[in-house]
C-alpha cells in the first residue's frame, strides 16, 4: 500500500494597487531627487541657493556615475 502526501502549493498573494501605489510614487520622488543630486545639481545653478555643499558631498559620485561636472 502506497501513501499519497498532499504537498502544499504555493499561491502568489494578491496585493491591491491601493497599498502599492503610494510605494511606487515615494520611490519615484526619491529617484529622482537623488538622480538631481549627483546628476543636475551644479551648486553655482543649484535650487538651494549659491551653495555648493550638496555638489562637493556627491562629487565623486558624479564621475563613477559619468556626469561630467567640471
Amino acid at each position: 500500500m502506497s501513501a499519497s502526501v498532499a504537498v502544499p502549493q504555493a499561491r502568489p498573494v494578491a496585493i491591491p494597487m491601493s497599498e502599492t501605489l503610494p510605494w511606487l510614487i515615494g520611490a519615484a520622488v526619491l529617484g529622482l531627487l537623488i538622480y538631481y543630486f549627483i546628476g543636475i545639481d551644479e551648486g553655482a545653478t543649484s535650487v538651494f541657493g549659491n551653495s555648493t555643499v550638496v555638489h562637493e558631498f556627491v562629487h565623486d559620485a558624479r564621475h563613477f556615475l559619468g556626469f561630467p561636472c567640471h
